[in-house]
């Protein structure tokens, strides 16, 4: 594994698949001049789309999955859950110690993968957002024993897409996953509403649209530039006793905003847990 820590531009770095969080990884990668084009090597089940990757960004394919573990000293494995073991059981014999592999699989954990591919000990569970197709993701990461002395290394690839952090498997890692992997899906759920009730309101979509976003990206960009200042803190800015917010936030809590809200976020934990166990352990 010298070639990884000693002669780092001589790399490569295979997709096994290039779905939309792939497609992400490879864009920042590119951009932050982190890797070149000709570093990467990808493949896919579509063929239309492995041909708008490579068009795109200047990267390589195989044929195979099997050619590109031969060929690869990193392999992301970047399908659905589901589709895992379907990829990697087959071409399990092709990877050796060397190797590196990082999954972006929701709730398929470093054990299931160290089984289903044994000689493999370098292994990296990720869980960026969507946010990483403009570089403003967060990154959770954690990894096996023997991979944490390319700790560095794996950050060098993370970190041209957003914030990263180190987490523990488990209880954490699922929480990451479900407020910031899915957490994504949830605001855009509330964004949805208040489109909605603004068009009720006589808004055009246009300026409904814009309205909402305008007032999420600045309440996040408040709170990201005041962060000594608690976030309940920067609400209580907003509320007087009596006033308008004040009404609405009463009417939030009495309607158990918060419990709902903590409930989904079980369901989709409960979900996560279902797709590492549906691949045994």
């Amino acid at each position: 594994m010298s070639l990884l820590l000693n002669r780092v531009d001589k790399i490569k770095i295979g997709f096994v698949g290039v779905g939309n969080m792939a497609t992400a990884i490879i864009k920042a990668l590119i951009d932050s001049n982190t890797l070149k084009p000709e570093m990467i090597f990808v493949t896919n089940r579509s063929e239309g789309k492995l041909e708008k990757v490579k068009a795109k960004y200047g990267v390589n394919s195989y044929r195979t999955n099997e050619e590109l573990v031969d060929e690869c000293d990193v392999i992301f494995a970047g399908m659905k859950p589901q589709d895992f073991v379907d990829a990697f059981e087959p071409i399990a014999k092709s990877f050796t110690s060397e190797k590196m592999f990082i999954s972006l699989a929701a709730g398929i954990t470093l054990k299931q993968i160290n089984k289903l591919i044994p000689d493999v000990k370098n292994i990296v569970r990720i869980m960026p957002n969507t946010p990483a197709k403009i570089n403003q993701a967060v990154v959770g990461y954690c990894l096996t024993k023997a991979a944490e002395v390319y700790e560095d290394l794996i950050c060098q690839f993370l970190n041209p897409l957003g914030y990263v952090v180190k987490i523990e498997e488990g209880e954490e890692f699922e929480a990451l996953t479900v407020a910031s992997g899915s957490g994504i899906g949830f605001v855009f759920e509330l964004m949805m509403y208040w489109q909605e009730w603004l068009e009720e309101h006589g808004f055009s979509s246009e300026e409904a649209r814009k309205i909402t976003v305008e007032t999420f990206l600045g309440g996040a960009l408040l709170a990201s530039q005041q962060e000594e200042t608690s976030i309940e803190d920067l609400q209580r800015q907003v509320v007087s006793k009596k006033g308008v917010t004040h009404a609405g936030l009463e009417s939030m809590r009495e309607l158990e905003v918060e419990r709902a809200l903590r409930y989904s976020f079980e369901k989709a934990v409960l979900r996560d847990r279902s797709l590492g166990l549906n691949n045994g352990d």
